[in-house]
């Protein structure tokens, strides 16, 4: 049970953080900028690595640690 438990809460961590990427705006922009070769470019504008903050991604991390710790307390015991 606490290893189902576990994977779950691993699981879980990586799609919260995947989705909190996917919200907060557009990956791409459609229009082809000026100076960028003919055709939409999915190289994003003005788009650091913000994403991958801590403070936007907390939650995710939390659950993925207390995932891992799960797995791992099985084994040692």
């Amino acid at each position: 049970m606490i290893v189902i438990l576990g994977a779950l809460l691993t699981i879980a961590g990586v799609v919260y953080m995947a989705g909190a990427t996917l919200r907060r705006g557009r990956l791409s922009d459609p229009a082809p900028r000026p100076t960028a070769t003919s055709g939409p470019t999915l190289e994003p504008r003005r788009r650091g690595l913000g994403f991958l903050g801590l403070s936007q991604n907390w939650p995710g991390l939390v659950m993925m640690a207390i995932g891992l710790i799960l797995l791992l307390s099985v084994m040692v015991l």
